[in-house]
């Protein structure tokens, strides 16, 4: 993907971003959204930089388009990013506070909101990971801070003509997908990503001492959740 933004950000153009999954036939990830102008973003996203007070933490921030809107908004914003290219990116781009940093490598430092967007629960990864997530959030978040992120629920996909649902419930959570991106020639590995519809995370939250709040729905089984410790 860092190969891919940059390649956007220099020529105003790029080859495909392809995206493969075992469950899903190949798709293509268009890279004019990742460079996305607040006025270009989805209610969600919008209500989410809305929301986001305080020293803010922009997670998986890609080309900063986030990072950027809230810098307009006069916020206080540190972007983090795995991939080297795309933190050039967003340099250049002028985001005043951008880290090449695994955001669950972080330490020693709190947020008053930290965000994850454009599905930001796919970080977790499986459901299973919730209890060390949630561990972690906890080490990154002030006494009153909020988690703001967004997701899916992707059951819409196991719906039968008879509105039915086929789901194999001895196959895992349905929102557990593996993926692997390719750019050009360079391939990436495979990586769990996770939709999970809004009730299971507010178990999972719950059940690791948190409240989850649903802010606000799309239209195609989207949400925001707005997630904070239990009192």
């Amino acid at each position: 993907m860092g190969a891919a933004i940059a390649d956007f950000y220099e020529h105003g153009k790029a080859g495909k971003l392809r995206v493969f999954s075992p469950m899903f036939d190949e798709d293509e990830i268009p890279l004019e959204t990742l460079f996305r102008e607040l006025d270009e973003m989805p209610e969600i996203e919008c209500e989410a930089l809305k929301l986001a007070d305080g020293k803010i933490l922009d997670v998986g921030a890609g080309s900063g388009c986030h990072s950027l809107a809230l810098q307009d908004m006069g916020k206080t914003v540190t972007a983090v990013e795995i991939s080297p290219a795309a933190v050039d990116v967003m340099k250049d781009c002028s985001v005043k506070d951008v880290r090449l940093q695994d955001y669950f490598e972080m330490k020693g430092e709190k947020f008053d909101t930290i965000l994850m967007l454009m599905n930001g629960s796919g970080i977790v990864g499986t459901v299973d990971n919730f209890p060390s997530f949630f561990k972690h959030l906890d080490t990154m978040l002030t006494e009153d801070g909020q988690l703001l992120m967004d997701s899916s629920d992707i059951r819409y996909v196991f719906e039968e003509e008879d509105g039915s649902f086929e789901i194999d419930l001895n196959a895992g959570y349905y929102g557990e997908l593996e993926y692997q991106m390719q750019y050009k020639r360079i391939k990436g590995d495979t990586f769990p990503w996770l939709y999970i519809d809004f009730s299971t995370l507010q178990g999972y939250a719950e059940d690791n001492g948190w409240d989850a709040e649903l802010v606000c729905a799309g239209d195609h089984y989207d949400y925001l959740a707005r997630i904070t410790k239990k009192k």
